[in-house]
């Protein structure tokens, strides 16, 4: 916590823009008392944030690990009766995943009126479906894993495949970032390059897996959009752009996407649309992993910018000047509060009906 009382972390963390304008919560109901938030060690500030953006104090918790690296979590406070969430990523290792087990198994034998899993990045979500034999479905595994222990709702963002969400046989609900990526690209990338006609502007989608969440957002910005055709190498299973569905010469290229991992599959893109004539790229993307080769492959991108949200903490080594940060509190924040009065969620997901949120 800082000394004017905000959790670290709170706004943007990396690059210069300014924060996106936190929820008016003087129009919500504000009586919470049987609300409870648990915050796991995955993203930690990312849950202060939505406690502070829900004017309440996290619940008090004891997460430690013994010697031999077994996971000890205990709940310090009395929960019986109340509405509990959980706030954890199962951004790997795959501890975090372990962690949220164990915290919503606490929590259902502390006699918890129901408790909801927020998952800001659900792990595993590639792996859902049998691409190949004797493969496990392993989003499928981790979906039981989660309504084993207990879980009575799952609250996530993003999904790779929004069908994951029928894995889980509890009520789940998927918060979409398209209103957080259209506004950052009314408010940031479009003054910066001082574009007033939008068809030199184009939306890219790095794989054709991708067009239909593009082509969302493309049709609430008015912008055509584009599309790259890839496969993986024989042997390596590296990505190959191969070729571009649309028209990028000459013009600025946003690529979108809902995983950054290792960034070959948006190296490969950039090259492509620079040797097809794209004079300016901006990428972003949901969720940060940036693993393995990641930070070496992106240094070497041509592009303006990366921007991501905090779904994923970012650590401090793999930090740049071109990476921005989009805050996610004040959304899950809405969303946990809606849930907690049994309000609509889809609201959320609604450029006219969300109007005042962003």
């Amino acid at each position: 916590m800082s000394a004017s009382g905000k959790p670290t972390g709170f706004g943007p963390v990396i690059g210069g823009s300014n924060p996106p304008t936190p929820v008016n919560f003087t129009k919500l109901e504000v009586e919470v008392k049987n609300l409870k938030l648990i915050i796991g060690r995955a993203n930690p500030n990312l849950g202060l944030d939505i406690a502070h953006r829900l004017g309440i104090e996290p619940c008090r918790t004891l997460i430690t690990n013994f010697n031999d690296g077994e996971i000890r979590f205990k709940i310090e406070e009395n929960i019986r009766g109340m509405d509990v969430f959980i706030i954890q990523p199962t951004v790997p290792p795959a501890d975090n995943l372990l962690e949220l087990l164990i915290m919503i198994d606490a929590a259902k034998r502390a006699s918890a009126n129901r408790v909801t899993a927020v998952i800001p990045y659900y792990g595993y979500a590639r792996q859902d479906r049998k691409d190949e034999p004797r493969v496990a479905i392993s989003s499928k595994l981790i979906a039981n894993l989660i309504v084993s222990a207990g879980a009575d709702r799952v609250l996530t963002m993003d999904l790779h495949a929004p069908q994951i969400q029928g894995f889980f046989d509890v009520p789940t609900d998927q918060l979409v970032s398209d209103l957080l990526f259209k506004r950052h690209i009314m408010k940031e990338i479009l003054p910066s390059i001082g574009e007033t006609d939008r068809k030199k502007v184009v939306i890219v989608s790095p794989d054709i897996g991708g067009v239909k969440r593009v082509e969302t957002i493309a049709k609430r910005l008015d912008i055509e959009i584009a599309a790259i055709y890839k496969r993986r190498k024989l042997g390596t299973l590296q990505p190959e752009a191969l070729k571009i569905v649309g028209d990028v010469k000459g013009k600025t290229a946003i690529l979108l996407d809902d995983i950054i991992d290792t960034a070959g599959t948006m190296r490969e893109a950039c090259r492509l649309l620079i040797k097809e004539g794209a004079e300016r790229i901006f990428i972003c993307a949901t969720h940060p992993l940036l693993s393995g080769p990641a930070m070496e492959r992106l240094d070497d991108t041509p592009m303006d910018s990366l921007t991501v949200t905090d779904s994923i903490p970012i650590p401090e080594e793999k930090r740049r000047n071109y990476i921005k940060i989009i805050p996610t509190g004040s959304f899950f924040a809405m969303a946990i509060h809606n849930i907690h009065f049994e309000k609509s969620v889809a609201v959320l997901l609604d450029d006219k009906a969300s109007a005042e949120l962003w």
